[in-house]
């Protein structure tokens, strides 16, 4: 028995225990539950999570690699099948293997835009995004010399706070989880400075004064405890504060990096940090981890590049890291907790800013200095280059739900849209009389554009799979896929979706199979 809800509500029980509450740790809703036992319980939410309980994971952290970057209100489980369902499309997905795959309907197309979000302007370097600690539905950048904030998931801006005393290209922001009116900000001035405010950026006080990288993110503040920043300037050592940023004090003389370009903490282990380290035009970029809060470090990881602009990582998965490399396109993956590292990945442009999901650890985007970004659903199998919309040199990027992706870029902040396109209109007529044996017809008319009909016979009741190929191979459509009782049917298929060319389709029942080819002409 299972009730979810809303900011992560998840409570089961069995039938004579008491209820248990899981710590989902995410802020978005849980809207499905299902399953068929107590220990095979699904639940699904948020912008497009679904995770499971099986092999005694009460807390959940299993997580299905699925298709949908929009909210999933409903999912339903019976004998290893199942369905979710969104409010924001038609693209319901399945799986057949108890959920560790799911599918888009055959035939559908996913269409990937970055949408410019209007309000915030300006110079920048690093990821200046900042999600507010309390309101999920507010986010804050740092832009210039000006901090902007938006209250509906990145659609519109505003200017919040006065100015920067100085500089004009912020490289971190932060605001403080401990208390909202206190904000940190490292940013580029003579020396850089990184500024406080207690004010809600009414005013600003320096609080330190080291140059830093001028394409670094050299402000980290430490998840587990967001009263600990930590500051890593150009051969400068180490830095920390323990009273929220008001002060900070060197902690490491023992600093092999050279020029900092990023620093992480690992979830739920605030003695594992990690710095990603290169200059430009040195053709050597490395990673260092720390395991006592940074008093010292040892080299992790060397790469044929000049810069290891970011790194990310996963309250869902401490022992997996990526990172990105600049100007080179690979992308590195530890699974090890950062000691090892391989190229998962090769992009066509050169590595910068990067983020994983918040809510699910199965979605990462990575993005270049140009206008390029990539994407996987599924937890880096697979790929797909989403860099439609995006202009200007770029920044950071930050995932806070499946269906909630902003990227810093040039002078504006982008959101990406995503579009499902479904072949809905497939419509089917059962005609009359018991045919007394098994037969394909020929679509008509043929050619065809955009529609055509195809009638088949069944003698026998069984399952019925009726599916459409191009001449690949490759399943573009499903048209029927369900138990039919004996008897004679058409359907009426619109290709609508399709390109023109040479297509099969192929009729299977009851151990019997029937292809036959097809011309769509537009």
């Amino acid at each position: 028995m299972g009730i979810v809800g809303e900011y992560g509500t998840i409570l089961y029980r069995s039938t004579v225990s008491s209820w248990f509450h899981v710590a989902s740790r995410i802020n978005t809703d849980v809207r499905g539950v299902t399953g068929d036992s107590f220990n095979d319980m699904h639940v699904c939410g948020g912008g497009g999570f679904i995770r499971n309980n099986i092999n005694g994971n009460y807390a959940f952290t299993t997580f299905e690699k699925n298709p949908m970057l929009a909210n999933l209100v409903d999912i339903v489980y019976y004998s290893g099948m199942g369905f979710a369902v969104s409010s924001l499309n038609n693209a319901i997905i399945r799986t057949t293997d108890g959920g560790l795959s799911w599918a888009l309907p055959s035939g559908t197309s996913v269409n990937y835009t970055w949408v410019s979000k209007p309000g915030a302007s300006g110079s920048f370097l690093g990821n200046n995004m900042c999600l507010h600690p309390t309101d999920r539905n507010s986010i804050f950048i740092a832009f210039g010399n000006q901090v902007y904030k938006s209250r509906t998931k990145g659609e519109d801006w505003n200017a919040v706070g006065n100015a920067i005393p100085t500089g004009s290209t912020p490289h971190s922001f932060f605001v403080s989880p401990v208390d909202t009116n206190i904000w940190l900000v490292a940013t580029e001035s003579s020396p850089d400075k990184v500024y406080r405010t207690t004010d809600y950026g009414q005013t600003w006080t320096a609080v330190i004064s080291l140059n830093f990288s001028n394409y670094g993110q050299p402000l980290e503040m430490d998840q587990n405890d967001p009263s600990v920043f930590y500051f890593a300037p150009d051969n400068g050592g180490f830095w920390k504060s323990t009273d929220n940023g008001a002060t900070f004090s060197e902690i490491s003389g023992n600093y092999p990096f050279r020029s900092p370009c990023d620093i992480i903490v690992m979830y739920d282990s605030s003695k594992v940090v990690f710095v990603a380290d290169g200059i430009t035009g040195s053709g050597t970029a490395k990673i260092y981890k720390s395991v006592n809060g940074g008093a010292n470090w040892t080299l992790v990881h060397t790469a044929a590049a000049s810069e290891v602009p970011s790194m990310s990582n996963s309250v869902f998965d401490k022992s997996t890291v990526w990172a990105t490399e600049w100007s080179g396109s690979n992308i590195y993956k530890s699974t090890n907790y950062g000691d090892n590292w391989v190229t998962h990945h090769s992009n066509s442009f050169s590595g910068w800013g990067s983020d994983v999901c918040h809510e699910d650890p199965t979605l990462l985007v990575t993005g270049s200095w140009g206008a390029a970004a990539t994407i996987s659903v599924n937890g880096g199998d697979n790929w797909t280059n989403v860099s439609s919309g995006l202009s200007g040199h770029g920044g950071g990027i930050l995932i806070p739900d499946r269906g909630y992706i902003i990227c810093h870029q040039g002078t504006n902040v982008y959101k990406l849209n995503v579009v499902y396109t479904v072949i809905t209109s497939i419509s089917e007529n059962t005609l009359t009389g018991i045919p007394d044996k098994f037969s394909l017809g020929q679509n008509y008319p043929n050619p065809f554009n955009p529609s055509t009909k195809i009638r088949f016979d069944v003698p026998n009741s069984g399952n019925v799979s009726l599916k459409v190929y191009n001449e690949l191979g490759k399943e573009v459509s499903t048209l029927v896929n369900s138990f039919r009782n004996a008897g004679s049917y058409e359907i009426n298929f619109d290709a609508s979706a399709l390109s023109s060319g040479i297509y099969f389709y192929s009729l299977e029942s009851n151990g019997l199979t029937s292809t036959k080819k097809m011309l769509l002409v537009k």
